[in-house]
């Protein structure tokens, strides 16, 4: 499968470019777009049998991200607490994820994405 390999970039891919190369013709996206949706969003069930196009989980996945942070990081307190070291770092390493992956989703709704 030609373009899935390492050293072959996948289609449609265009490596990040500085400032300075940017392409400035392209307009940037608005709140109103984030809340429209954004355009060629690839739904294989939009409008079938009806349905509405899917939307993003956004709010969903945050709830899910502060429990996991929650979650691991009560887990790693009693692990410490408890005398197992390997198991604390392990879930401080999942608290972590869970804080990055929260602080993505508050990012992309504080931009207006639906969800």
């Amino acid at each position: 499968m030609r373009g899935a390999g390492f050293g072959f970039p996948r289609p449609g891919y265009a490596p990040p470019m500085a400032d300075d190369q940017r392409d400035d013709r392209r307009p940037r996206r608005s709140r109103a777009d984030y809340e429209r949706g954004l355009p060629d969003y690839h739904d294989p069930t939009a409008g079938f049998g009806g349905a509405p196009p899917a939307r993003s989980a956004l709010t969903l996945r945050a709830v899910l991200a502060a429990f996991g942070l929650v979650a691991a990081g009560v887990g790693a307190w009693l692990a410490f607490a408890a005398g197992f070291p390997a198991l604390a770092w392990l879930l401080v390493v999942v608290a972590v994820i869970a804080l990055v992956d929260l602080v993505w989703v508050l990012v992309r709704k504080g931009r207006g994405e639906p969800g």
